[in-house]
């Protein structure tokens, strides 16, 4: 099985705290649109004839397209890799951008997953970070996608926000488990320095939270949603059960994907790919039958790596026979070694013959992963 990744990077405004590559200039799309099918039909080789399992359309912001766009990606997608195994289609969607005719002109298409990006539910910060929508067309948002008939609705959150208390992610919380979605992917700030709320942290016109807070505040999170009857099925992942976002466990797992737009990568095990990241030049060398893009070959150490780091934050755990058969011995002894401090202490245990993070072993996640690779 692969998965497909859409890159789609236009949004209306830029938020404060992302580094994906976006652009504000809507005038492109439809010149974007014709080079994705492009690089869609450029590239029919890529995944070697593997059925396409997921179909994921991320960004910048999906939604910001139209419906004539959708239906010739999807036409596009059907013509060269079909559709008959594609079991999980993901629109990523701004709150504001789902009122309720466009709701159901999406699930007049081939989505049957909408993943929103809302972010909080305090409307102060929501402002702060230059979101465009509030608290209360957030909670619209999953209704319109309810009526419209969608049955597997996933909410994004992040923690550890300037100014953040014990309340308002518990407020959070609560109002994330009362709207009964289905998945919920909630991630801790991070500080990248592309980015303007990067700049404001330097010049001290906000704080960021200090590791203890950081600490009960993901205590809060695996409590409160463990009690909702969520799975914790990945780190920053939760699910109701069975739930869990096929596509972003395709990545954890290892599963080859092809992704097209700029700035999107793919992976078929032996190597990564990734586009340029800029929309004029993309749209260029897609006009001139010239994919710009750089490529990394992987070797058995890098691939080893990448297998750790990825599997040791899933539910599933890496699978230890996986690491002696791919990589060999030696490496397999290493994971041993250097698994054995932590199964002593209880950070790590075996299960099924798979290497798997414990709940207190996963407020020590990072370091424990960074121990278990090789270099």
């Amino acid at each position: 099985m692969a998965g497909i990744y859409i890159h789609v990077p236009f949004c209306e405004t830029r938020c404060i705290y992302c580094d994906f590559y976006s652009t504000t200039r809507p005038e492109f799309k439809s010149q974007y649109v014709r080079a994705l099918c492009q690089e869609l039909r450029l590239r029919k080789d890529y995944l070697k004839g593997e059925p396409v399992e997921t179909v994921y359309f991320g960004g910048g912001t999906p939604s910001q397209l139209a419906e004539e766009d959708f239906r010739q990606i999807f036409e596009t997608i059907e013509a060269i890799y079909g559709s008959e195994s594609a079991h999980e289609i993901t629109l990523e969607a701004n709150p504001d951008d789902l009122t309720k005719e466009y709701a159901a002109m999406l699930h007049s298409l081939p989505f049957n997953r909408i993943s929103i990006g809302i972010q909080t539910f305090d409307d102060a910060t929501l402002k702060l970070l230059n979101r465009r929508h509030d608290a209360r067309q957030a909670v619209n948002a999953i209704t319109h996608c309810r009526e419209a008939g969608f049955g597997n609705i996933s909410i994004d959150l992040i923690y550890g926000l300037p100014g953040e208390t014990d309340s308002r992610w518990e407020h959070d919380l609560q109002q994330a488990v009362s709207l009964a979605a289905e998945h919920i992917s909630a991630y801790h700030l991070t500080y990248e320095k592309n980015t303007r709320i990067y700049q404001m942290l330097k010049a001290r016109r906000i704080r960021e939270v200090d590791e203890e807070s950081s600490a009960r505040f993901f205590g809060m999170l695996t409590d409160k949603l463990g009690k909702a009857g969520y799975e914790h099925y990945e780190i920053s992942n939760f699910c109701r059960p069975g739930m869990y976002s096929r596509h972003n466990t395709s990545y954890w797992k290892g599963i080859p994907y092809l992704g097209c737009g700029p700035s999107a990568h793919s992976f078929d095990v032996d190597t990564r790919e990734w586009n340029i990241a800029s929309l004029s030049r993309y749209i260029r060398s897609m006009e001139s039958g010239q994919r710009a893009f750089e490529t990394e070959c992987l070797d058995r150490q890098t691939r080893y790596n990448e297998c750790v780091m990825t599997s040791l934050r899933t539910m599933w755990g890496v699978s230890l026979e996986e690491v002696k058969q791919r990589f060999g011995i030696d490496l397999w002894q290493h994971c041993m070694d250097t698994a054995t401090p932590y199964l002593k202490n209880g950070k790590l245990e075996i299960k099924d013959n798979h290497l798997c993070l414990t709940r207190t072993g996963i407020f020590i996640s990072d370091g424990i992963i960074s121990d278990l690779m090789f270099v």
